[in-house]
């Protein structure tokens, strides 16, 4: 699997389940965190930029720390790190008006990006086409329009990735839509349009991953302490229908596991399991047989 630059690629590629660490708000962006995060149990890293600081600055010294305290326990030049953004996904123009946010945090060299608040297909349509370079044609009159990333911050992102320029540009698109694509992009659905509009929000090309949120899902429907399973009857239709949504289309659904529950999620189906503690990730790995070192 040491040709994929974005590990958690590879692992969905092989079936197996992915484990990230890092929650929606407070990681530290410093180099000496990155020295620390290089060697992460984890398969990839989530800093949360939507209610934490969108601190670019730090995100700099955070990679560069990544790469200096490399390679990782797996031989990875750093471990995958995707970035949750502040801008939502509610609109096609509120997505196109920000789309510097999505170049921005690319130009640092990240793996990826997760859009919160996803509530249509031209909103999601718009997040993809940010995310890509024109060059890359593969979905483009197929559900897409051209790439609107431009040239400029490859030579940063790619020293980043280990790689010359010109390979960051061919490398950096989003997967599946790309076979050969490092780029790893998400939707969040979590709120009622969202729900509603779920199919056609997953029918557009590029994601790699879709969740349920049900903590902002929880408060639209009146839920004041974020409801946890067993759900409610309405958030549980929303989960079924979210996942059914990912299932039908062969995306990897992202889902809150624990130790007590990760072996019989990942027999469900999910594949994308947030939790944080390192014990989850060791039983699904041995539920799942992973072979692969972490």
């Amino acid at each position: 699997m040491s040709h994929r630059i974005n590990r958690t690629i590879a692992l969905l590629e092989s079936g197996q389940p992915i484990y990230y660490v890092g929650g929606h708000s407070g990681h530290v962006l410093t180099h000496a965190q990155g020295l620390q995060d290089a060697k992460t149990w984890a398969d990839y890293i989530n800093i949360g930029m939507e209610h934490g600081a969108f601190n670019m600055a730090g995100l700099d010294e955070y990679m560069r720390g990544l790469v200096d305290g490399g390679p990782t326990n797996n031989g990875h030049r750093t471990p995958t790190v995707l970035v949750e953004v502040p801008v939502d996904g509610s609109h096609e123009m509120v997505v196109r008006y920000n789309a510097w946010q999505f170049r921005q945090i690319l130009a640092r060299g990240v793996h990826g990006i997760l859009l919160c608040q996803a509530e249509s297909a031209d909103a999601v349509r718009a997040f993809v086409e940010s995310c890509r370079y024109p060059i890359h044609k593969v979905g483009v009159g197929r559900g897409l329009g051209l790439g609107t990333r431009g040239r400029g911050s490859e030579s940063a992102a790619a020293w980043v990735w280990g790689l010359s320029p010109e390979e960051y540009i061919d490398s950096a698109d989003p997967w599946p839509l790309n076979p050969q694509g490092a780029l790893l992009l998400g939707v969040k659905i979590e709120s009622p349009e969202g729900v509603s509009n779920v199919e056609q929000i997953l029918s557009v090309p590029g994601l790699g991953f879709a969740e349920m949120g049900p903590g902002d899902l929880g408060l639209a429907l009146g839920y004041k302490q974020v409801p946890r399973e067993p759900y409610p009857p309405d958030m549980q239709e929303a989960r079924e229908r979210v996942f059914a949504a990912c299932c039908v289309r062969g995306i990897p659904f992202l889902e809150t596991c624990t130790p007590e529950n990760v072996a019989r999620k990942i027999d469900e189906g999910v594949r994308v399991i947030a939790g944080h503690r390192e014990e989850t990730a060791q039983i699904g790995r041995a539920h799942t047989k992973r072979t692969i070192p972490v």
